[in-house]
């Protein structure tokens, strides 16, 4: 047991999906893991071990923003051995080719700023995926015939952002889609040994203000879920 996540030793699988909503953590468990049992409560940060096709897989919420998911991470990496861990959420698309429902795989996470930078100092460290999942990642969502796009997302360090000037450079060097966790994770990745990678949902769009309707989210979220395992198990 750790300071925020209350598993007991072996009930944390190597393998470990990350969405930021709790309560999306347990939709997921128990969609898509057989026999998923709650391992952690802490804080209301829910956690659920189960397995897929066979494979043992923990779904731990991550809180948002990437202080919250820094802790969450460090302590899955440090205290459970976790070798492998997905993002999995939503995220603002950018571009105006990205539409709502596609299905996001971040290659690079750009940033301002992240719990890490202080390491780092002067250096603008560029924070990827691993690339084996990167690539398993993209032949599951062509196997789905799910609209993908494949390349470099902004973790913000703030939800209501006041920077109309940022988001227009943001869109000119191409960044597909923002959120707020996956530069901190990939990070967190490299330094530890670690693979990671961000599967996301464009849920609403910064340019034309299109929105998924919440009813439909289950139903669109599904195919990240679905990548996101297909890429852990076969890379």
């Amino acid at each position: 047991m750790t300071v925020h996540i209350g598993a007991k030793p072996g009930q944390i699988a190597p393998t470990v999906l990350m969405p930021g909503d709790p309560y999306r953590a347990k939709w997921a468990a128990k969609t898509f893991l057989d026999n998923a049992e709650l391992v952690n409560e802490v804080r209301g940060m829910l956690g659920f071990t189960g397995t897929w096709r066979g494979h043992p897989v923990t779904i731990q919420g991550s809180g948002m923003g990437m202080p919250s998911l820094s802790i969450y991470a460090n302590e899955l990496i440090s205290e459970y051995d976790v070798q492998t861990l997905i993002r999995i959420g939503s995220c603002g698309g950018m571009q105006p080719h990205v539409d709502i429902r596609d299905v996001i795989i971040a290659m690079t996470a750009s940033t301002i700023t992240s719990p890490s930078s202080g390491i780092f100092r002067e250096v603008n460290y560029a924070p990827c995926a691993d690339y084996a999942l990167l690539s398993a990642a993209v032949k599951a969502a062509a196997n789905k015939d799910a609209k993908t796009h494949v390349g470099g997302i902004y973790s913000s360090d703030v939800f209501y952002a006041e920077r109309p000037d940022l988001d227009e450079q943001m869109v000119r060097h191409g960044i597909l889609a923002v959120e707020m966790e996956a530069a901190e994770l990939y990070t967190l990745a490299a330094r530890h040994g670690r693979r990671a990678l961000a599967v996301l949902t464009v849920s609403d769009h910064l340019q034309t203000g299109a929105a998924l309707p919440s009813e439909e989210r289950e139903r669109s979220f599904g195919d990240m879920v679905e990548i996101a395992l297909e890429a852990a198990f076969s890379s």
